[in-house]
């Protein structure tokens, strides 16, 4: 595409979630930051929240990244299970054996084999669960009761929710009130701030292999930031659109009036007539 015309060894703004681009931002870090706290505390539930495209997927795989021993992990990216297959994906994320025709009792005694012998060998076992807000309320409580599963001095099991905001609502409801209640560390994951955009663009760049003068004007990085609301998925978006929009005239640098085409053939963005509306922090 445009990697040769610019330099790059990558393409910089691509969707798919990897943790080489990952910007140390206030909030992300901060959440991060607060679920590694809580782990090592051995806190039984803790969750994660944001709006969509604020990279809690890029968080969650970071995370399950620096999870290393003592703790194992099991990773569930699409939770809309029923309790059943719920407890089938956290068998196989714990590399059991197990019929998969057996019924919910059978594969509970089985998780908790396994939780039970990682203890004994010194071992804390963390299930990540990614789009924790497709989960029914009965999956939702599955979860729960895994989180029952206890030795007389310690947690087996600890769970971090990743989800938007509809997860809050959802825990907030009478039938889960037990659950919310475990919950004892939450962060919430907010789009970039104003001095975040132009600092996650030119560090995907760096990333992607850019080492030349600034390759985004002034101008576009405002418009981009503007148009973005600062969400990261947004952001890519544009900045992708108009680094084609520049290749495409031959210009070595994106200026203003590329990031506007970018921003017109965007229909999710924010439209250019709207008021800044980003963090100044």
């Amino acid at each position: 595409m445009y990697e040769q015309h610019f330099g790059l060894a990558r393409l910089p703004f691509t969707l798919t979630p990897n943790t080489r681009f990952y910007l140390r931002a206030q909030s992300h870090d901060r959440a991060f930051a607060t679920v590694i706290h809580a782990l090592r505390g051995r806190e039984g539930f803790i969750k994660v929240t944001g709006q969509v495209g604020t990279g809690k997927t890029l968080l969650c795989r970071r995370l399950l990244n620096a999870l290393k021993p003592p703790f194992v992990t099991a990773y569930i990216p699409n939770p809309q299970l029923d309790p059943l297959d719920l407890y089938r994906a956290v068998a196989e994320e714990l590399g059991l054996q197990k019929d998969m025709v057996e019924g919910q009792h059978h594969l509970l005694r089985l998780i908790q084999g396994c939780l039970i012998e990682h203890a004994r060998e010194g071992r804390s076992v963390v299930l990540v669960i990614d789009e924790a807000q497709v989960m029914s309320e009965a999956t939702i409580e599955a979860v729960r009761l895994l989180t029952n599963l206890e030795t007389e001095s310690r947690k087996l099991l600890q769970v971090v929710l990743f989800g938007q905001p509809e997860l809050d609502t959802m825990l907030r409801g009478p039938r889960l009130r037990q659950l919310l209640q475990r919950i004892t560390f939450q962060e919430r994951i907010e789009p970039f701030t104003a001095k975040e955009v132009p600092a996650y663009i030119n560090h995907r760049l760096s990333m992607a292999g850019y080492n030349g003068q600034d390759l985004f004007r002034q101008g576009a990085l405002r418009l981009v930031a503007r148009s973005s609301g600062g969400v990261p998925r947004l952001i890519n978006i544009l900045a992708h659109k108009a680094l084609l929009s520049a290749y495409g005239e031959g210009s070595t640098r994106v200026e203003a009036r590329h990031a506007r085409n970018a921003v017109r053939d965007t229909e999710s963005a924010i439209p250019l007539r709207w008021p800044w509306s980003l963090k100044r922090a």
